[in-house]
């Protein structure tokens, strides 16, 4: 891989209610701004050459991918390890409970209703972009969710800065893997 391409989905029916959505028996599809945005990526990348799309088990992954690149002939591959953290006991309320509850838990703890760690939820991450950067493929793109991206691009924190929706992060892979390192890295010694 020479380029990586990351991106948040764009507007689901859940995220539009400000509710979390981490299990995947109950799925969250596109909203109709979430489906503009996505037509909106796609012509952001059009100058793209991109071999490969990998996206998450989710719905409103694979769908921002399929309109972000339709007619375009994209392979994709589906990566269970980028799939949105599991909420527990928060699945389906408000972000802003969720938040709290992680706001003043460690990254190894799991939450209420077995929640999962936000340290096992960057293992997963870690391998998932491991992954990707060993890809033969030029310049992949990679349709995930926002702890994902910001881990990715920023590292874990107890307090993660929101991550625009359906908009292109550009990396190189030299960058890439940088960060791909420094993720590894904090999930072998977390810091909180």
């Amino acid at each position: 891989m020479e380029r990586l391409l990351l991106s948040r989905h764009a507007e689901s029916e859940s995220g539009a209610r400000g509710a979390v959505n981490g299990d995947l028996g109950s799925p969250s599809h596109l909203t109709e701004a979430g489906r503009a945005q996505a037509r909106a990526l796609g012509r952001a990348l059009a100058g793209e050459a991109i071999g490969l799309c990998a996206t998450s088990e989710f719905p409103r992954t694979i769908e921002t991918a399929e309109l972000a690149l339709q007619g375009r002939g994209v392979p994709r591959l589906v990566f269970p390890d980028l799939n949105e953290i599991g909420f527990g006991a928060f699945e389906g309320g408000p972000l802003p409970d969720y938040r709290a509850w992680a706001h003043g838990h460690g990254s190894g703890e799991e939450g209420p209703g077995g929640a999962e760690s936000r340290l096992g939820a960057a293992r997963r991450f870690a391998r998932a972009f491991r992954q990707l950067l060993e890809r033969e493929e030029r310049t992949v793109l990679v349709v995930s969710h926002a702890l994902a991206v910001r881990y990715l691009l920023s590292g874990p924190a107890a307090r993660v800065e929101p991550v625009p929706l359906a908009e292109a992060y550009v990396l190189r892979a030299g960058e890439a893997a940088v960060l791909v390192e420094r993720l590894e890295a904090w999930t072998e010694a977390p810091t909180w």
